[in-house]
């Protein structure tokens, strides 16, 4: 009897294996920047066959963030996330080639997705399983990275200023930006070095808690980023000797403030930023920057424990802080200011809109873009939504906001916009990037 079960359990697995050695998994190519679309396959399933989707990818800290993605093959026996809809019950819905990357999630809910080490790629795995059984029936593997071929980073130590330098492969002269990031300090490499990758000299600039620079934002002052932008300016590969800037938050506040008292600066990008110094006074040449007011009173909680700053600073448009608005209106750079409509740090698409107003009030070069459900962690293309994750400055979660697609659409087209504003105004093509 039990030599009749068992012949009969090995006549029933039969078809399931010949059913997974026919299935492939093709994800192409298995190495690529971590801002390129992604482009897979499946092949050999039966017509009407449901199937799961898992992506995951280990971050350095060993934190594992995973997406999942339910799927039915049609009569063609076939899957192409271009065209197959991914179905309710997954991390995603619909047509959303990119979404086994962007609805990725970690298990620690407060979790960011960074890349430290930008010289190494980020390892994803990609399984296919039959539902509801969870056998495997392929597995494929990619490489995204953020260097690409003949890019080369050199650690800056260069007088006061630190950070590191991403130079494109050949001899020159490139266009130049600066790459800046905000309260969390350190240094922050991965768009520095994704713009490196896309014929942009860049510079990833730390201004504090980072090598010997102060461990706050009290040591700010315009002096140490009017050496770095000399540093960039004067490089034997930069193109003409302008340059241009991006930032994030507090760094789009300090790139606005850059543009408007320091000289050679031909393009700003301002991400999530406010039209006015923020946190500590700003030390400029003779004078000093004040700062808009913390309001410790405004502060909201979520039942999540997470802190919602976006009420707690002084309103720029009164007239009691006019001394703390930033100047852009002094710059002959020119301008795109980007922001999310569900920022929850602060209200920067008002702040963006301010400065629009005053930019166009005095006839500057300005282009501003508001995307609905975005919050405030614009990144590259793919990275996941970072919705709340802890603050080491104030040493508590922190609210981001952002819907999960929304947000994800939203840091595509910003990129797209980036590339080609900073093509335009810094390379003199009229066209956008043409690798996005």
């Amino acid at each position: 009897m039990i030599r009749t079960l068992l012949a009969a359990q090995r006549t029933e697995l039969l078809p399931r294996r010949a059913m997974c050695s026919g299935v492939q998994l093709r994800v192409c190519p298995g190495r690529c920047l971590y801002d390129e679309p992604l482009r897979l396959q499946v092949s050999g399933l039966s017509p009407g066959q449901h199937v799961t989707l898992r992506t995951e990818l280990t971050d350095e800290g060993g934190e594992l963030f995973s997406s999942l993605g339910r799927y039915r093959a049609g009569s063609s026996r076939e899957l192409e996330l271009s065209r197959s809809p991914a179905l309710e019950g997954g991390s995603f819905t619909g047509i959303e080639p990119e979404g086994p990357l962007w609805a990725l999630k970690p298990r620690d809910p407060l979790r960011r997705l960074l890349k430290r080490n930008v010289q190494s790629p980020f390892q994803l795995r990609f399984s296919l399983h039959q539902e509801p059984s969870g056998t495997l029936l392929a597995s494929a593997a990619q490489e995204r990275g953020f260097m690409g071929e003949g890019v080369t980073r050199l650690l800056v130590r260069e007088g006061r200023v630190r950070g590191s330098l991403f130079l494109p492969p050949g001899s020159g002269p490139f266009p130049a930006v600066i790459d800046l990031y905000g309260t969390g300090g350190g240094l922050m490499e991965h768009r520095a070095s994704l713009l490196g990758s896309h014929g942009y000299m860049t510079l990833a600039l730390a201004f504090f808690d980072f090598d010997d620079l102060p461990n706050n934002l009290g040591g700010l002052s315009l002096n140490y980023f009017q050496e770095a932008v000399e540093f960039l300016r004067h490089h034997p590969k930069t193109n003409k000797q302008e340059i241009g800037i991006i930032g994030l938050s507090k760094g789009a506040e300090l790139a606005m403030i850059m543009a408007s008292f320091l000289p050679g600066i031909k393009a700003v990008v301002g991400i999530s930023g406010c039209s006015a110094n923020t946190f500590v006074p700003f030390p400029c040449d003779g004078f000093e920057l004040p700062s808009l007011e913390f309001n410790a009173d405004k502060l909201k909680f979520t039942e999540a424990g997470e802190v919602d700053l976006s009420e707690t600073l002084d309103d720029p448009t009164d007239p009691a802080f006019q001394e703390c608005l930033i100047p852009v209106e002094r710059s002959f750079a020119a301008f795109l200011l980007l922001s999310g409509l569900d920022d929850k740090n602060w209200p920067s698409d008002l702040y963006n809109k301010q400065l629009a107003a005053r930019l166009t009030e005095h006839e500057k070069d300005v282009e501003s873009y508001y995307y609905p459900g975005a919050g405030h962690l614009l990144e590259p293309p793919y990275f996941p939504l970072c919705k709340s994750s802890y603050h080491k400055l104030l040493g508590m979660p922190m609210l981001w906001g952002g819907e999960l697609r929304a947000h994800a659409k939203a840091q595509e087209d910003a990129w797209k916009k980036i590339h080609g504003f900073f093509s335009r105004h810094l390379k003199g093509s009229r066209t956008e990037h043409s690798r996005l």
